[in-house]
């Protein structure tokens, strides 16, 4: 509805993100009383993140067809489309660490048996390529329920980590959306928002 309408303002009170491998990241379109099961075995749950939540970008890049004639662009050509989500993951386990680092689960080595619940984890020489599908979900009270999930993707960036007396260590990373193919959705929104009742 247009117009004014503080009911459609949106506040994400509290959220999660999520990854899953590539080929197995099915769209949660289920909204039950217990979120928790709604996403599926296939999915996991980064755990806690900083009180920043997650930073979203989409930015297009447009060149400017010039011309002789004026000295204005006679059209613009879509060059470059780059989407993100940015947050910082507080937990340190097997699922957040080579997330940050690149890597996957099954590189921890607890192989030492004069060393009993040591592990061991590489960090890689170079780039390793790790695509995974990554879902965000944040709520807005009781009714209300957004869910955006990238079905192919990577780590492009990742933050410095501090570590420090009064400060809880984070991995901060950026996300980059991939395309998945032709004809397919570089990201989509799922949404339990009455406000789309009309669309």
């Amino acid at each position: 509805m247009a117009g004014n309408n503080s009911s459609e303002i949106r506040v994400a009170g509290t959220g999660r993100v999520l990854v899953a491998s590539v080929d197995n990241a099915p769209l949660p379109t289920t909204f039950s009383s217990t979120p928790g099961t709604d996403w599926g075995a296939a999915w996991t749950d980064l755990g806690y993140t900083s009180t920043d939540g997650v930073t979203f970008s989409k930015k297009d890049k447009l060149d400017p067809v010039e011309t002789w004639q004026s000295i204005s662009p006679a059209r613009f050509v879509y060059a470059d489309r780059d989407l993100t989500l940015k947050f910082s993951m507080l937990q340190f386990n097997e699922d957040t660490l080579p997330f940050f680092l690149g890597g996957k689960k099954s590189d921890f080595r607890n192989d030492d048996v004069a060393n009993p619940g040591v592990y061991e984890f590489d960090v890689p020489d170079g780039p390793t390529f790790d695509e995974r599908a990554l879902g965000l979900e944040f709520t807005d009270g009781t009714n209300v329920t957004y869910r955006f999930v990238i079905p192919r993707g990577q780590v492009t960036a990742t933050d410095d980590v501090k570590l420090a007396r009064k400060a809880a260590a984070m991995l901060g990373v950026t996300f980059t959306a991939l395309s998945p193919g032709e004809g397919k959705a570089l990201a989509t929104f799922v949404m339990k928002d009455a406000a789309y009742a009309t669309a």
